[in-house]
């Protein structure tokens, strides 16, 4: 996840894109290539143009393993089977969905190539169980801030990798997740790693504490 200094998710109208830095893009590489899956909300592929991931290099053995699906979720279906996401890829995109979306959007982005799983509901729990059935246990959520915010909620964030720029954006941008109402009791992370950049990036790796922190007093 990227954010300015003062906590805005994007800028410039253009998405997180229009945050991010040389540093940022050679780390968001480096972790869609290690993971099984690119989890996102079909808010941001649309607002920021998704397309599959590029292939992955070749590991020592001179095999080229294929890249990891974008796994969009949506309660609408409402995704353009002509967009990048669907024309621009080499691992067909995973949608998931439920019964209650349109049939024809359903059977149009099948049509497209995706690969269309129903399911009950979009719960954070039916999202990664139904990922994990298919061998997708390192899921890399890349955000909107309210899928992102409905994973901290269900506790199921082991690690976050936040990208701090150097820029004030002011205004009423969102953070990175959002959610109807704050946690009863924050939720502790452990700083596990850091680097900056010579732009004055920050490169952040935090993962889950074994504790939470004591939630502040009231007034």
């Amino acid at each position: 996840m990227v954010s300015s200094a003062d906590g805005a998710v994007s800028a410039g109208g253009a998405g997180s894109g229009g945050l991010s830095t040389p540093a940022d893009r050679a780390l968001f590489r480096a972790l869609r290539r290690s993971a099984d899956c690119v989890l996102v909300g079909a808010g941001t592929a649309r607002d920021e143009d998704y397309r599959g991931v590029r292939p992955r290099r070749p590991g020592p053995d001179g095999r080229q393993p294929g890249p990891p699906p974008v796994v969009v979720v949506t309660g609408s279906a409402g995704l353009d089977p002509g967009a990048r996401l669907f024309t621009d890829t080499v691992t067909p995109p995973v949608v998931l969905t439920t019964t209650a979306a349109p049939a024809d959007r359903r059977a149009a982005l099948a049509a497209a190539g995706a690969d269309v799983v129903l399911l009950d509901d979009l719960s954070p729990t039916t999202l990664l169980t139904a990922l994990g059935r298919r061998g997708h246990t390192s899921v890399l959520c890349e955000g909107g801030p309210t899928l992102l915010g409905a994973l901290v909620r269900a506790d199921v964030v082991d690690e976050l990798r936040l990208t701090l720029v150097p820029v004030l954006v002011g205004g009423p941008e969102r953070r990175i997740a959002t959610g109807p109402d704050p946690l009863p009791v924050p939720r502790a992370l452990r700083l596990a790693g850091h680097e900056a950049a010579a732009d004055g990036t920050l490169l952040l790796h935090y993962v889950r504490a074994t504790a939470g922190i004591p939630a502040a007093p009231n007034g």
